[in-house]
């Protein structure tokens, strides 16, 4: 079960989503409260699961990952029996980033990372097409990013 978040664990949560490198002695003064108790809050958050981790973030281009594409998956009547073994292959593959079951016309919309449309090419034949159930793939390249963050809105 959760707490209920206040206005000073709301400002440590929109704190550590920018920075997650800030220590509780940094949070505290920023949000108004001594060190100790800052920091029980943020040891709260972590326990009951609101803060489920700290990473770095990387830039993907910098890394040589210039192209971004988001694919949305059928699966035939055979597929959809066989839900989990199509989600352990899709948790397997590094280069899907995302991927969430849908309504609608499509079952599933993966965000994929790839050097170039080559390499991308090479995963859907290599890796994607040979995942049992898939009945069709409608891949979209983005073409630029307008907005990408990791930040929930926890403020407000």
């Amino acid at each position: 079960m959760h707490s209920e978040l206040d206005s000073y664990d709301r400002r440590i949560l929109a704190l550590l989503q920018e920075d997650a490198s800030l220590s509780s002695a940094q949070i505290a003064e920023q949000v108004g409260l001594s060190q100790s108790p800052c920091w029980r809050r943020i040891q709260r958050m972590k326990e009951e699961g609101i803060i489920r981790g700290q990473v770095t973030l990387l830039d993907r281009k910098k890394i040589g990952l210039n192209t971004q594409i988001f694919a949305e998956i059928k699966l035939n009547a055979h597929g959809r029996s066989n839900f989990t073994e199509f989600t352990e292959a899709i948790r397997g593959f590094p280069e899907v980033l995302e991927c969430y079951v849908l309504m609608g016309a499509v079952d599933f919309l993966l965000r994929i990372v790839a050097a170039d449309i080559e390499a991308y090419e090479r995963f859907f034949f290599e890796k994607l097409s040979l995942v049992p159930g898939i009945q069709e793939v409608n891949s979209i390249v983005a073409l630029s990013e307008i907005k990408s963050t990791t930040s929930l809105p926890v403020m407000g």
